[in-house]
């Protein structure tokens, strides 16, 4: 049996198994971090929020971490940034992540990521 005492205030870190529909990762906190922070920023259904020792990189939905804008905005030429940078600077991710040849996408449900994975998603 629960009980609880008046005016105690239930947790906001209890365990919820609802979908969020939502998808991120994190990044070092050093300069590829804050660049690649800064670029993913600009866009629609981010959320970047900076901490002391790491960066989270959060969306609703599905988000696309862009090679060649990270190279750009970090000086460099195209095809600097790729898929082995990113990696080398996240530290982890949640929802699916598709790595393709010239860009990363996340997206919060396995359902989205079928056309990229290759399955089928009509019942047999």
């Amino acid at each position: 049996m629960t009980t609880t005492l008046k005016g105690v205030v239930e947790s906001p870190f209890k365990a919820d198994n609802t979908a969020s529909n939502r998808c991120g990762f994190t990044l070092m906190n050093n300069q590829v971090g804050v660049v690649v922070a800064d670029v993913m920023g600009g866009k629609d259904n981010v959320t970047v929020t900076p901490l002391p020792s790491m960066i989270r990189v959060d969306a609703v939905g599905k988000m696309e971490v862009v090679y060649d804008e990270v190279s750009e905005a970090l000086g460099e030429d195209a095809g600097y940034f790729d898929q082995a940078e990113f990696e080398e600077n996240m530290s982890t991710h949640y929802g699916r992540m598709i790595h393709l040849d010239d860009r990363t996408i996340l997206v919060a449900n396995p359902e989205d990521a079928a056309e990229y994975l290759g399955f089928d998603l009509t019942a047999v």
